[in-house]
């Protein structure tokens, strides 16, 4: 055992470099730092806070779950960020520094869900409501770093509450509203109670999905799942006016915001933002993004702000002309892959769910998206000429772009059964390897204006996940699901060799000697094989917990990756069989991992949309 612990001494840490991602589906979760220099956004179990000008990032790390809400005081001194947890157990508030960039306290008393979160106008409560399974309010001291009084969020009779906002002026009044409830709260600090109020509405039932309350107090602001939006009194707690009568904002309003100057910003589900005025909540300037917007946040007064939507963008939109530019953007859905062009860093792909998106590795661009609606993309690669980009789809076909401008050059349509899997070319150009969900391998010809199968070579009996073609294009191997990996003769088209093991298998390398293969998957352990006779060298520990997803090797063979479910990047040494370095930051599984031509960086992906570039930790 201290043997043990003295080896984990040595292991170093990998350094980020950068992320892209965004978590697009929190409710307000991108916020807009009173410094006016940073927005905070979750990522996974992350809050990322990011120089709006240099693109710098910060990383909040302390989560064990996703993050479900964000916050940040009126002065701009602390942050706090709510999780999800499983059914039952406690689900924590972190209280960040904003500054010094760490973890200042963890309040523990919710559970299954922070559902939101609200500062006190002078730093003085935080106040968080619990999830569905919760369904109760908090108020904590923030100086004390504990909870000063509690109580049930809702009536008995009506639905939870969703949302909460503390009044501007006054530390002693929030509001909290969500499923036919809307609340105002009275906090008596020598009680340690919280006093609610019910609003009246009248006729109206609403569910409410968004709050805002104006800079003076005089009024609060509700923006409900049908469409309308509802303008309360907090001292009268009576409903001023609501709106629009006719035209209402579809799919409901899911953003909304007061500003300075009189006028709401208004964002709907359906991804309309407008600028509108109370009574009648008629749009005066309106435009259209991509996405449900989930949050809207004022830079300074709200001359110019911020826009966050479903779809993971990220836009500013100054007030004035009522422009929006696009300023970030990542995958929404679970990243399936990831390739780099033959001998360049300077850009690299990624395929998730209906897309494929093409990025600027130095300035975390999107250069180039390929969208193939309601199909999945499974893999992708490059041909070694650059001239194109071949995918992998679960409609059984494979696509090949141009990679510059995404048009679709050639459809191989019927490729597999059940949907390709996994897909490799050889450096030639000529060929482009195939495996489908049905377990068949298949070889097609390439030329200038035909796609020919060659072969169809059938012995797996379960999907393929992994195929890897050697550098002289005459062998590949592919893993399989089903236990098995098989490498082919790719000149006489038939068997050479079959790899069994007690696993499903997910990835596979050759070492650039390619006398010897890595393959690792379900059970955890990274195995070396002999390519001439198929036999295991060795075995190593991959993972404590969860399978290994992706795997990667340097061209010299000295160093290679691995990434898997216990959502860390590993560097290990070939021949020492060690791990030497670690890299921390994934919330999600890893799902595929790339080290770059030349050893610059290594790119990891992961379930969550993110993708992530570390500097790799060697000089080649």
């Amino acid at each position: 055992m201290e043997n043990q612990v003295s080896l984990k001494a040595e292991v170093a840490e990998l350094e980020l470099e950068a992320v892209i991602g965004f978590n697009g589906h929190v409710p307000t979760g991108l916020k807009c730092h009173p410094d006016q220099e940073h927005v905070i956004y979750p990522l996974g179990c992350t809050v990322l806070i990011q120089a709006i000008n240099t693109q710098e990032q910060n990383f909040l790390h302390g989560h064990d779950n996703n993050v479900s809400c964000v916050t940040i005081s009126k002065s701009g001194v602390y942050l706090a960020s709510g999780q999800v947890t499983f059914m039952g157990f406690k689900a924590d508030i972190i209280l960040w520094d904003y500054k010094k960039r760490e973890l200042i306290a963890r309040l523990s008393l919710h559970k299954g869900k922070i559902e939101a979160l609200a500062f006190s106008p002078n730093d003085l409560y935080l106040v968080s409501l619990g999830g569905p399974d919760d369904g109760s309010v908090v108020v904590w001291s923030i100086a004390k770093r504990e909870a000063i009084c509690g109580s049930p969020a809702a009536g008995l009779n009506v639905g939870n509450a969703t949302t909460a906002i503390f009044s501007r002026c006054r530390d002693e009044m929030f509001v909290t509203a969500g499923n036919g409830t809307i609340r105002v709260w009275e906090l008596d600090l020598p009680n340690r109670k919280i006093w609610p109020t019910e609003c009246q509405t009248g006729q109206m039932k609403r569910i409410v999905m968004s709050i805002t309350m104006a800079d003076d107090d005089s009024f609060f602001y509700l923006g409900t799942t049908t469409g309308d939006i509802l303008k309360m009194n907090p001292r009268t707690k009576l409903l001023a006016d609501t709106g629009p009568a006719k035209d209402k904002f579809s799919l409901g309003v899911s953003a909304i915001k007061c500003l300075k100057m009189g006028g709401l910003l208004v964002g709907s589900r359906a991804g309309l933002l407008v600028f509108c005025k109370s009574p009648s909540y008629k749009p005066i300037k309106k435009i259209q993004l991509q996405g449900g917007i989930t949050s809207i946040t004022l830079r300074g007064e709200g001359h110019q702000f911020f826009v966050g939507t479903e779809e993971s963008h990220i836009y500013r939109v100054n007030f004035t002309d009522f422009k929006e530019t696009l300023i970030a953007t990542c995958h929404c859905e679970a990243v399936q892959d990831i390739v780099f062009p033959s001998g360049t860093t300077d850009l690299f792909a990624t395929c998730a769910k209906k897309d494929i998106r093409v990025w600027h590795t130095l300035s975390n661009r999107e250069l180039l998206r390929i969208t193939v609606p309601n199909t999945t993309c499974h893999g992708i690669d490059f041909m070694r000429d650059g001239k194109s980009i071949i995918s992998a789809w679960d409609d059984g076909r494979i696509r090949a772009f141009a990679p510059e401008t995404g048009r679709l050059m050639y459809v191989i349509n019927n490729a597999h059964r059940i949907g390709v899997t996994a897909i490799a070319t050889t450096s030639d150009c000529k060929r482009v390897i195939s495996g489908g969900g049905e377990g068949e391998v298949r070889v097609w010809q390439i030329g200038c204006q035909t796609q020919k199968l060659e072969e169809a070579l059938k012995e797996h009996k379960s999907s393929v996940s992994c195929i890897r073609v050697k550098k002289n294009n005459e062998e590949c191997v592919t893993a399989s699901t089903d236990g098995t990996c098989i490498i082919w003769d790719l000149v006489r088209l038939r068997r050479n060799q079959m790899i069994l093991a007690n696993t499903l298998f997910q990835c596979v390398c050759y070492h650039p000697e390619e006398f010897q293969i890595i393959t690792s998957g379900t059970d955890r352990k990274i195995a070396y094989w002999e390519v001439f006779d198929g036999s295991v060298i060795r075995e190593l520990e991959g993972s404590l917990s969860g399978s290994i997803n992706g795997m990667d090797i340097t061209l010299e063979g000295v160093h290679f990756v691995t990434g898997g479910n216990d959502h860390l990047v590993k560097v290990w040494d070939y021949n020492e069989g060690e791990v030497t370095h670690v890299g921390v930051g994934h919330s999600g599984n890893i799902t595929r991992i790339r080290i770059s031509p030349g050893n610059q960086y290594i790119v990891s992906v992961s379930a969550d949309g993110a993708i992530l570039r570390w500097k790799y930790p060697f000089t080649s």
